[in-house]
């Protein structure tokens, strides 16, 4: 019986001249990137490590915490659990979160990316350029937009904004529409502020969706919530995931276009970013302040693998 023998490959060695340009070529790559390194080492990393460490003491900007700053460990972290105000603030930014980021901004891009599909050329500029607008502008021009939007109301002292002019016109009460209804108008205002981002990675996902696959089902009889649900959707999975995380940390983090809004002293519409700026700025209590900002991190977190689970994204 004739036995057949595989020819072995005689293995490829690397020239000792290729592996000496190689290793040059990569010091040079690192010698340009070390300054952006350098950057964010000294400007992200060091005050994030050093906002962790003053979490878990006394820091403040007065008293015997600014002139002797101690370890005390976890007793910010103590004073927390059994804080009223952060529990309330902790409150405002989960409905703040849920209304206007969850519901708001994910729900709303995306049927305006929907409403945007196979639409013409014309169709779609127009509405992409006005709802693209209320995202590059400056939050804090948006928090004036809507104070002047919303200004007015039967005791006020400010001139009838747009919304009560028009109401006025059609004979109905005006209303001091931030004072009555502060988390109605935050999260409205958010929502028109962030929609675009949405909209926008919505639309890009759903040019990847093979018409063909639309089209077959549409013969099969399957009407348009079918197709979104069992198509649409389940295609687009991945990119729902990302612009649910990037949305909720963004909320979370939320302070200018509120603060410009409510001026920070209505307790109904205090974020945790809010209390987390009064207790560090205002009652100079810097330890304390950072311990809230890393339960805001926290938060983030977790939320963010919540989503991952729901969705079962692969990592």
């Amino acid at each position: 019986m004739q036995v057949e023998t595989e020819q072995v490959q005689p293995m490829q060695v690397v020239p000792p001249v290729h592996r000496r340009s190689r290793r040059k070529r990569l010091r040079v790559g690192i010698l340009f990137m070390a300054p952006a390194f350098l950057v964010i080492a000294l400007f992200m990393l060091g005050p994030a490590f050093w906002a962790v460490y003053i979490s878990f003491t006394n820091t403040s900007l007065t008293g015997v915490g600014a002139a002797t700053p101690q370890w005390v460990g976890l007793q910010n972290f103590e004073q927390i659990l059994h804080d009223a105000e952060f529990f309330n603030a902790f409150r405002v930014s989960l409905t703040y979160l849920v209304g206007s980021a969850l519901i708001g901004q994910a729900v709303l891009g995306l049927l305006l990316a929907m409403l945007m599909r196979h639409r013409q050329p014309v169709f779609k500029a127009v509405l992409g350029a006005i709802i693209i607008i209320a995202w590059v502008i400056p939050d804090v021009v948006a928090g004036f937009l809507w104070s002047s939007f919303l200004a007015g109301g039967p005791q006020s002292v400010l001139a009838p904004g747009l919304l009560n002019s028009i109401i006025a016109t059609f004979g109905l009460p005006q209303h001091a529409w931030i004072q009555e209804y502060p988390m109605a108008s935050i999260i409205v205002a958010n929502t028109w502020r962030g929609a675009a981002f949405s909209m926008l990675l919505y639309a890009s996902a759903l040019e990847g969706i093979p018409p063909e696959l639309l089209e077959a089902a549409s013969i099969d009889g399957a009407g348009l919530w079918a197709r979104i649900r069992y198509i649409t959707l389940p295609v687009i999975k991945g990119s729902i995931a990302t612009d649910l995380l990037l949305i909720t940390l963004a909320t979370l983090s939320d302070f200018t276009l509120v603060y410009v809004l409510t001026g920070g002293s209505n307790p109904n519409a205090e974020l945790l970013t809010i209390y987390q700026y009064r207790q560090a700025f205002q009652f100079y209590q810097i330890g304390y302040g950072s311990a809230i900002s890393l339960l805001i991190l926290v938060v983030g977190a977790i939320l963010s693998l919540l989503y991952i689970r729901v969705l079962r994204i692969d990592l």
